[in-house]
């Protein structure tokens, strides 16, 4: 991320504390106290007496940044009465991740004038002017705002006649079974009318013409015997009546 463009912005630094710091005092506890410097300016904190080593400041600076300078200065000291005070160690600050991301918390480590390892401060700064991350999007693209998802719509089709192909019209209904106390299906005989209709019954038309019966030889004859005997008997009765 381009971090051009700071210069005369501001820049937050907390000083929270110092660990583990070289002890300049043979008897009693040191004095510890921190300065900053970046370009011209110059900062120093309030003396934490007796804070040993691992002395506790909380103190809050705000530096006008200068463009092309990326690097700020830090110093700790052991406040003396009598004498001049003592350089307990230096160190350098790379301002690149704070410029670029707004905030940094971090332990820096600090080195003596022989430069051997005395310690580390810890600082908080805060570019409130950083460049936040921003999502591209397509050139052209028309933006739209964007709503809460609803529920799905279910499209309501028009109501139409099924297919004539699905119902044919000469296709017979299937006659129900006689099970479950159903109708019985209705008679293909002719109508017999009932005896207490108002008009008389009507003969039903004969659709075949009615079947002639053929009596075998020796009843035929039988009945011709029958035939003849009465008629030879009619004279005799009239004569005696």
């Amino acid at each position: 991320m381009s971090i051009s463009g700071i210069h005369g912005l501001p820049l937050e630094v907390t000083v929270v504390g110092c660990y583990n710091l070289e002890d300049k005092e043979w008897v009693s506890r040191q004095d510890p106290y921190v300065c900053l410097e970046y370009g011209s300016a110059r900062y120093r904190t309030k003396t934490c007496t007796d804070g040993g080593k691992n002395p506790t400041f909380q103190e809050k600076f705000i530096f006008t940044l200068i463009e092309g300078l990326r690097e700020l200065n830090v110093a700790v000291w052991n406040s003396n009465t009598l004498v001049a005070d003592d350089l307990i160690g230096t160190g350098r600050i790379q301002l690149h991740k704070v410029l670029s991301q707004g905030f940094e918390d971090c332990t820096w480590p600090l080195q003596s004038k022989t430069g051997r390892h005395s310690g580390e401060v810890r600082l908080i700064m805060h570019y409130p002017n950083a460049q936040q991350p921003q999502k591209f999007k397509t050139k052209g693209a028309p933006s739209f705002p964007e709503y809460a998802p609803s529920a799905p719509f279910t499209q309501v089709l028009p109501y139409s006649h099924p297919p004539a192909a699905l119902y044919p019209s000469t296709m017979p209904y299937a006659t129900p079974p006689l099970s479950y106390n159903s109708y019985p299906p209705p008679s293909t005989a002719t109508y017999q009318p009932s005896p207490y209709a108002g008009y008389p019954p009507q003969a039903p038309s004969a659709s075949y013409p009615p079947q002639v019966y053929h009596l075998p030889l020796s009843h035929l004859l039988i009945i011709h015997q029958l035939r003849l005997q009465s008629i030879l008997r009619r004279p005799i009765e009239l004569f005696f009546h």
